[in-house]
């Protein structure tokens, strides 16, 4: 698939695979000094780029699994969703869900972009719906094992 992307900014990072089966794409801070997130702190990150994100795909941004993890730096929205029609710059939501500072350094990789199919729904109200052997059990309701 060919997803066209301009750079808004001379130092934006094309976004990359980190390997050939890399489900996601790398996202790159795009900034001109290095950025401190304080634990508890949300800041808003740019790429510098912009994409043409095909018709009848969504992009979803989710976090890179060593930030979250080694630093607890995660996307503050868990899971950004970036519309085909969006043609505006690609910005990330860092979270610090640890207890420590911790810096974003410029061209640092702050995120993975995953372009996934999605369909539109056509929503007809009804007053019945068809019975399942779950019905209504809600949170929790399958158990822990």
């Amino acid at each position: 698939m060919l997803v066209k992307f301009k750079k808004l900014d001379t130092k934006a990072v094309m976004p990359t695979y980190g390997t050939p089966y890399s489900a996601g794409a790398d996202l790159y801070a795009c900034m001109e000094k290095t950025v401190v997130i304080e634990p508890g702190q949300t800041v808003l990150l740019h790429t510098g780029i912009a994409m043409e994100i095909p018709e009848g795909y969504a992009g979803l941004n989710f976090a890179r699994s060593g930030l979250a993890t080694k630093r607890g730096l995660a996307p503050a929205n868990k899971v950004g969703v970036i519309d085909s029609d969006y043609r505006g710059e690609i910005m990330v939501a860092l979270h610090n869900h640890g207890t420590t500072a911790q810096t974003v350094e410029p061209g640092e990789r702050i995120s993975q972009l995953l372009l996934v199919p999605v369909m539109q729904a056509q929503f007809e109200e009804t007053e019945e719906l068809s019975d399942t052997l779950r019905g209504e059990g809600g949170f929790g309701s399958t158990g822990r094992k």
